[in-house]
């Protein structure tokens, strides 16, 4: 039985079946992928270490999750690859800090008229 346990070699997760290996990998590495902050908005892409796959399917390593405030904000998505993970933050940022179409003033007021 496997533990479901990863490192990265690079960008591409190992399989580390040494629990104490692992510990000490996790403990000092740099695990994020990506970071993108707004005001009190985080969107935060990092390397689990675990499969949260579960044995059902190919090993999910990464997560993308958006804090807001210093809280979890709800949105949350995971991936396989570093590539996929790559993505899938590119894609959370531009639907969290999506583009607020400015509104067009009046050019007179209603009592004006």
């Amino acid at each position: 039985m496997t533990l479901g346990l990863y490192i990265l070699d690079g960008q591409t997760p190992v399989e580390e079946p040494d629990l104490l290996k692992w510990g000490e990998w996790m403990e000092g590495a740099d695990r994020h992928v990506r970071d993108t902050f707004r005001d009190d908005v985080r969107v935060s892409t990092v390397f689990l270490g675990l499969d949260h796959s579960y044995g059902d399917g190919p090993p999910i390593l990464f997560e993308t999750m958006v804090f807001i405030g210093g809280n979890g904000g709800g949105e949350q998505e995971r991936y396989c690859t570093w590539a996929e993970a790559e993505e899938g933050h590119a894609n959370m940022v531009a639907k969290i800090f999506k583009a607020t179409p400015i509104l067009r003033l009046p050019v007179k007021a209603d009592n004006d008229l």
